[in-house]
């Protein structure tokens, strides 16, 4: 009897958030070249900036990696991989802090490269993750196991945390990755999305100044 053909996972959330990312360490580096670091609006996009990825790398830590691990027991290299992927997490922390010391002091000595080490180390784990650890996930996660992550996701965010973080996906993306994005949304999401969410990330002013 021929194995079962197991139905591709869809990666859309998972990209379109590091794409998030990587947009907004660009705004970070060009707001300190440009020497507007202390400005408010730069200080309240750090601010989101380090809570999403918090929230990202936290619910990963728990959600997805163990799952991963149960599933590649057994398998040295893969379970290697895992290991790999946490570590990189842990080196993000003092990273993010020295910028955040930085930033919380005003000191624009030195800060370019706090930003440029930092924006080294998150753009390789993600790159890495993209290459190595999806197509893992892809190959030894059921459609129940990756279900669950993203509902992991949507409980830490909470419906106040989504009115943030669905615009801030979207915000700049082209509009063929937003449209493939919100298309992967319930339905009332869009709509909050569309009818006051948008608005309101507007107002945030993030990076902005």
């Amino acid at each position: 009897m021929a194995a079962e053909r197991k139905t591709p996972l869809d990666f859309t959330n998972m990209y379109a958030t590091h794409d998030a990312f990587r947009r907004d360490l660009d705004r970070l580096v060009t707001a300190v070249e440009e020497g507007r670091s202390g400005t408010a609006g730069v200080r309240a996009g750090w601010e989101n900036f380090k809570k999403q990825l918090h929230l990202h790398h936290t619910v990963e830590d728990a959600e997805l990696w163990p799952r991963v691990k149960r599933a590649v027991t057994g398998r040295p290299k893969d379970l290697a991989l895992m290991a790999e992927m946490e570590a990189e997490h842990a080196e993000l922390d003092p990273r993010l802090d020295a910028v955040d010391d930085a930033l919380a002091r005003g000191r624009a000595d030195g800060l370019a490269e706090l930003v440029g080490a930092l924006s080294t180390v998150l753009r390789d784990h993600m790159e890495h993750e993209e290459k190595s650890a999806l197509p893992l996930i892809q190959e030894v996660l059921t459609a129940k196991d990756w279900d669950a992550f993203r509902g992991g996701m949507a409980r830490a965010q909470g419906p106040r945390g989504a009115a943030v973080y669905v615009p801030w996906v979207c915000d700049g993306a082209p509009d063929e990755d937003r449209d493939r994005f919100l298309a992967g949304m319930p339905a009332p999401v869009r709509m909050l999305n569309r009818a006051f969410w948008t608005a309101g990330y507007r107002k945030k002013g993030f990076w902005k100044g």
